[in-house]
C-alpha cells in the first residue's frame, strides 16, 4: 500500500514525498483510514511506528477543505502530557501542511510566557498542540474559541492520566462541541484510559497493531550488574568511551542527578547536557537543537525525554537508573532503534533493583540478557529479592561516617571518590556550560 492508495489530498501528499516517506506503517494503515470516515478511534502502537502521521495525516485532510464556521478558534486540537511531545506533534504539523494553503499551528504549553500565548490565540489558528493544564488556565478565561473545532487527538493518553489529568482531559473535552470526532492513542487501553473512553468517545473503533510489551527485535538488550555507585560510575565511563556510539541517552531519576551527572560527565570530556522537568522551555529547546545537530553526544534526561524525542542518531540508551514504573522502560529504550534502525539499550541494576527488574522482564517478556566487561565484574550476584532494613541504594544523600559520627553531606545518589560537581560547574567552583 502506498499513501496515494489512502486518498490523501494531492498537497500532503507532495509533503509526504518531500519527507521521503512512501509507504505507510501498520499503525499508519490501519488508523488513518478509519480517522478519514469520521469514527472515533482507539489506537495503540509501539513507539517509534509512526503513530504522530497516524493522526496528523487525517487531521490534515480536514484542513483540506475550509471550514464552513466563521472563527478564529482551531479546527484541530491534539493533547499531550509533555512539552517535548507537543513539540514533535507541532513539527509534524508544519511539515504535512506545507502545501496546505492558510494551516497555522500554536503551541499552548507550561513555561511559556502568557503573553506570547495570548497573542497567538488572538490570532486565527488550525491546529491547536497543548498540553491539559495550561490549556485548562485558557478555557476558564475565556480565551479558547471551540465553535468549528472538529477533531481532538489525545496523544499518549496513558501517560496524561498517569500524570493527574483525568479530570482536565474530560473538562477539556466537555467544552468542545459533541459533534467532534476524538482520536485516542494511548500504549494500554486499561483503567483510567477505558473509562475515559467510555465516557468520552461515540462508538470507538479499537486499533491495536503491536502489543506494548513486544520485544524491540531491533533494539539489543544489556544488563550490567552493579555492586554500589562506584562500579555504576566507573561502568558508564568506559561504555561512553566507546567510539561506536553515535549519540546516546542517559536515563537518571532525579532532575538533580541529570544535572550533576552531566556536569560530572562533561569534565571528564563529553559533549553532555541535562534535560529535565525544571529547565525552562527556552532550555529544554535549545538542549534538543543540539543534540539533533549533533553538538551534544550524551544527553542526561529524566522520564521527561523518554516519549516525544525521535533524534535519528541515538545509537544507544542507558538506562543508569531504572524506571519507576515498567512501561517506561520500553518508550526509554524505543529512543534508539528509531524508523528501522538497529540500536544498544544498556540498564544498571543493583541487589536493591532486584525486584524492580523483575517486573520490568515480566512486563516485556524477556529476561534482560546479563553483560560483564572484563576487569569491572560485579562481586555479588543480582539477588531477586532487596535485603530487609538496608539503605537505599543510590538513595538520598547520606549524612554523616558510618560510625554515627558528622560528617560532611554526600551528594545525592553517589558515592565516588569525589564529589560530582552540579550541572554547570567545573573543578573549583567555576562556571561550564553545555556546547552552544
Amino acid at each position: 500500500m502506498t499513501f496515494a492508495e489512502l486518498n490523501l489530498h494531492p498537497s500532503i501528499l507532495k509533503a509526504l514525498a518531500e519527507c521521503g516517506y512512501t509507504e505507510p506503517t501498520p499503525i499508519q494503515a490501519q488508523a488513518i483510514p478509519e480517522a478519514l470516515a469520521g469514527r472515533d478511534l482507539m489506537a495503540s502502537a509501539q513507539t517509534g511506528t509512526g503513530k504522530t502521521a497516524a493522526f496528523m495525516l487525517p487531521a490534515m485532510q480536514r484542513l483540506a477543505t475550509p471550514s464552513p464556521v466563521k472563527s478564529r478558534g482551531p479546527r484541530v486540537l491534539v493533547l499531550t502530557p509533555t512539552r517535548e511531545l507537543a513539540t514533535q506533534v507541532s513539527d509534524a504539523a508544519f511539515k504535512y501542511s506545507k502545501y496546505l494553503p492558510k494551516v497555522k499551528t500554536v503551541s499552548i504549553l507550561g513555561g511559556m510566557p502568557y503573553p506570547l500565548q495570548n497573542k497567538l490565540l488572538s490570532q486565527p489558528v488550525e491546529v491547536l498542540v497543548a498540553t491539559p493544564g495550561r490549556l485548562i488556565d485558557h478555557i476558564e478565561r475565556g480565551r479558547i474559541d471551540f465553535s468549528r473545532l472538529e477533531m481532538v487527538v489525545l496523544d499518549e493518553a496513558d501517560r496524561m492520566l498517569d500524570m493527574g489529568f483525568l479530570e482536565d482531559v474530560e473538562t477539556i473535552l466537555k467544552a468542545t462541541p459533541a459533534s467532534r470526532q476524538v482520536l485516542l492513542f494511548s500504549a494500554t487501553f486499561e483503567g483510567s484510559v477505558a473509562k475515559l473512553a467510555e465516557n468520552m468517545l461515540k462508538e470507538p473503533v479499537r486499533i491495536q497493531i503491536a502489543a506494548q510489551k513486544a520485544r524491540h527485535e531491533n533494539i539489543e538488550q544489556r544488563l550490567h550488574v552493579v555492586d554500589d555507585m562506584e562500579h555504576k560510575n566507573k561502568l558508564l565511563e568506559y561504555l561512553l568511551a566507546d567510539t561506536e556510539i553515535s549519540q546516546a541517552i542517559v536515563f537518571t531519576s532525579t532532575k538533580r542527578d541529570a544535572d550533576d551527572l552531566a556536569g560530572y560527565l562533561y569534565d571528564l570530556g563529553h559533549h553532555s547536557a541535562a534535560l529535565h522537568g525544571d529547565m525552562n522551555q527556552r532550555e529544554r529547546n535549545r538542549t534538543l537543537t543540539q543534540l539533533r545537530r549533533g553538538a551534544v553526544r550524551v544527553l542526561v534526561a529524566t522520564d521527561v525525554a523518554a516519549r516525544g524525542i525521535d533524534v535519528p542518531g541515538i545509537s544507544h540508551v542507558i538506562n543508569y537508573d531504572l524506571p519507576k514504573f515498567a512501561e517506561d522502560y520500553v518508550h526509554r529504550i524505543g529512543r534508539t532503534g528509531r524508523a528501522g534502525a538497529s540500536g544498544i539499550a544498556v540498564s544498571f541494576a543493583s541487589n536493591r533493583d532486584g525486584m524492580h527488574l523483575k517486573r520490568i522482564e515480566r512486563f516485556i517478556g524477556l529476561e534482560i540478557p546479563r553483560h560483564t566487561i572484563a576487569g569491572l565484574e560485579p562481586k555479588r550476584p543480582l539477588r531477586a529479592e532487596p535485603k530487609p532494613g538496608g539503605k537505599r541504594f543510590g538513595g538520598k544523600p547520606s549524612y554523616g561516617n558510618k560510625n554515627g559520627g558528622a560528617g560532611k553531606p554526600r551528594n545525592e545518589g553517589y558515592s565516588h571518590s569525589r564529589a560530582l560537581p552540579r550541572h554547570g560547574e567545573g573543578k573549583g567552583g567555576h562556571k561550564k556550560h553545555a556546547p552552544r
